[in-house]
């Protein structure tokens, strides 16, 4: 390969928590991409870094234990590492292995090495292992493995420049692949691997065995296909007994590498910090306090924090729509920049505050170890209700966006579990119903302190979010006993070592967030709010036309009150346009849970997505609205019924909160189910049962509190 002018292609693989993705955001910064791996619904991160000899391509495989894959994003890895993936051929591989776990780590490495791929070792966690009291001769391991072995802090942003050294002179062949196996893979099983390779000559020893066990996955033509299940037939091969030699056998000459290049600490020295603050925070009585204060604290300080900028970009639009109205002359297009477009930038740009805030207190939880530590303490809860442990992330996740946390079940190998978490992940409060919760908090609850520290409005806020998961949990419970899928199940998790938060990783996840929200919800509520603006603007001649005949009619009295006059002709106006139309459609069936026909538009458009509510509410009370000086807030605070009585009393607000709580509003997340199930069916029970329980929900809320 000419190097020069062919661009190097750099595949990152490692054990999970070996400090990978942080490898991969040092290599490659803010040059990264996202997309899916192809032919699967797997995350695919790929990002570009400079080396001395010009550009190369990092891909960030999935996480793996070993060569022996049990999950989706396993063999997706496995795919790549043994050449099967139609599209990424690595020319190097890195392969980050966690020095404080180096034991473990060390099996993926070895089984690296065997296939006979160009491999380096990044050696993380350097810190966490010398604050163990463990000590690594590098060039007696390098030595032993044959390969290099550098280590790195990316973290800290060490080791950078030595491991792209280490990349590029493999890559130029100057570090020769080591000719003598690991282990003996040939011996495992001799007939057998021959005659594979006799087969296909270009494969290792190593490589062979994994052809014998796993050749119906790969990219063969048929007659490979059957020489290769004759071979195994007639040899008798046994996969299971071949996986157990291997193990064993690379297990015991690790145990040698350990004994020569590694120093370790006396097992009966006293435990680690992070043993000690595990005693409490995974306390059988106190660890689930202490979950419940740092989900309080968390909602609460969304809640507290946003609440200044928001308040600051609210007052701000309304004063800008103000001016414009008055500045302008009064015709559609003055209206179509006030109340279509002012108005829908406004509600995507009032809540960037309370997304990016979000996204940074849960990549803090992420970054210091305890969100699985959350997992840990609630596994036997899950295990209730048909779960595991490891639902629990997604169902974490889908407080930040469903699609993703419902493409993360793949983690979860039983599958029965994995459909369960998928059906209860969109009943957590994504942050797209955060908008909705923020403006019904304010306009219902009253901004009170009970002992003078703990808000009422965050009490609500965080009272919302247990409740989509207790119903999660009681939906699945149900559900559990309908799926008749029986597979064993088991828990297991690694639990990271406590470490501060990166503050630059948390400061570039909030930037991405907020980024993401306005480049895509943002286009999403920036149409619909355009289209709302049309619908409320114009209507059918006739009535339009009676309505400004109406008006004319009253300010031609000198007696009659002008401005009263132009208040009513534009609420006939709104009432007789297309939105008010369709709205007084759907009145009757919505009036029960003590919704009027404004907010009824709002549940249709908010469909598309649920942070449209706020843009829609926006467009409908800014149309008609001659002074537009109000902010929305104060706009819907105002807002009254035919007989006077406010709109947005505490049981409306209540009823509205639990409707946007439990309906599946977002088409996007029903589009993934589809993606992630194979089947309609699945997506459709979903949007049947969660709006179901919305409708009933909301209609007993209100019903009590009116």
């Amino acid at each position: 390969m000419n190097l020069e002018k062919q661009r190097i292609h750099i595949a990152l693989v490692g054990n999970p928590n070996s400090g990978k993705s942080s490898l991969f955001n040092y290599l490659t910064g803010l040059n990264q991409k996202v997309g899916n791996f192809p032919g699967v619904t797997v995350d695919k991160k790929s990002g570009s870094t400079r080396l001395s000899i010009g550009e190369a391509e990092v891909t960030d495989l999935p996480g793996t234990y070993s060569l022996y894959p049990r999950r989706l994003d396993e063999w997706v890895s496995y795919k790549v590492l043994l050449g099967q993936d139609p599209e990424i051929k690595p020319d190097v591989i890195i392969a980050v292995a966690d020095a404080s776990s180096l034991k473990r780590n060390l099996l993926f490495c070895t089984q690296l090495i065997d296939l006979k791929i160009p491999v380096v070792i990044a050696l993380t966690m350097m810190d966490i292992a010398s604050k163990k009291g463990i000590k690594i001769d590098i060039t007696e391991l390098e030595r032993e493995l044959g390969v290099p072995v550098i280590a790195v802090n990316p973290r800290k942003q060490k080791g950078g420049p030595q491991l792209k050294k280490a990349v590029e002179q493999t890559a130029q062949g100057l570090y020769k692949i080591p000719v003598t196996d690991f282990i003996d893979s040939k011996a495992l099983a001799p007939a057998p691997v021959a005659e594979v390779k006799k087969l296909l000559p270009a494969l290792s020893d190593y490589a062979a065995i994994h052809y014998l066990i796993n050749h119906e996955s790969f990219l063969l033509d048929e007659r490979k296909q059957q020489t290769i299940e004759s071979i195994e037939r007639r040899n008798g091969f046994n996969p299971t007994k071949t996986q157990a030699e291997e193990i064993l056998q690379r297990y015991g000459r690790i145990k040698h590498i350990m004994q020569q290049a590694v120093s370790e600490p006396d097992p009966r020295q006293k435990s680690l910090f992070t043993e000690k603050l595990d005693d409490i925070l995974l306390h059988r009585r106190w660890g689930y306090l202490i979950l419940l204060a740092v989900l309080f604290l968390l909602f609460q300080s969304v809640f507290w924090l946003a609440s200044f900028p928001m308040d600051w970009i609210d007052t701000a639009f309304a004063s800008l729509r103000g001016s414009l109205s008055a500045s302008l002359p009064d015709n559609h297009w003055t209206d179509l920049l006030t109340n279509g477009i002012v108005a829908g930038l406004g509600g995507i740009v009032i809540f960037i505050p309370q997304i990016a805030i979000l996204f940074g207190l849960i990549t803090i939880l992420e970054d210091t170890g305890y969100m699985a530590r959350i997992s840990f303490l609630t596994d036997r809860l899950m295990r209730s209700v048909g779960l595991n442990g490891k639902s629990v992330m997604p169902m974490i996740s889908g407080f930040a966006c469903a699609i993703p946390a419902v493409m993360s079940a793949r983690a979860i190998e039983n599958r029965k579990e994995r459909l369960l978490t998928i059906l209860i992940t969109p009943l957590m409060s994504c942050s797209a119903r955060l908008p909705v919760y923020t403006i019904l908090i304010g306009l219902v609850i009253p901004a009170n302190y009970i002992f003078g520290f703990i808000g009422v409005q965050g009490l609500v806020m965080l009272g919302l979010y247990l409740l989509g998961v207790v119903m999660a949990l009681i939906v699945s419970y149900v559900a559990k006993w309908f799926i008749k899928i029986k597979e064993k199940s088991f828990f297991i998790l690694e639990l990271p070592v406590y470490r501060s938060p990166r503050w630059k990783n948390v400061a570039r996840t909030m930037w991405i967030k907020a980024r993401v929200f306005v480049t895509d919800a943002g286009k999403v509520i920036m149409i619909i709010s355009l289209i709302l603006w049309a619908l409320s603007s114009f209507g059918p001649s006739r009535k339009m036309e009676q309505a400004k005949a109406e008006y004319a009619a009253a300010v031609s009295n000198p007696d009659s009150n002008k401005d009263l006059a132009k208040k009513e002709y534009n609420a006939r106006k709104l009432e007789n346009s297309y939105a008010g139309i369709l709205g007084k459609k759907i009145e009757p069936v919505i009036e029960p849970l003590g919704y009027d026909w404004k907010i009824g538009i709002a549940l249709i458009t908010s469909f598309a997505a649920r942070e449209v509510f706020v843009g829609t509410m926006a467009t409908l009370y800014s149309v008609g609205d001659e002074q537009n000086s109000d902010p929305l807030k104060e706009k819907m605070r105002k807002a009254v019924r035919n007989d006077g009585t406010p709109v947005y009393t505490l049981a409306t607000g209540v009823s509205l909160m639990l409707f946007y709580l439990f309906a599946m509003q977002c088409m996007s997340t029903l589009a993934i189910v589809k993606r992630e199930t194979r089947s309609w069916k699945w997506p459709l029970i979903q949007l049947a049962y969660m709006t179901g329980l919305a409708y009933i929900m909301s209609l007993i809320a209100y019903q009590l509190l009116k």
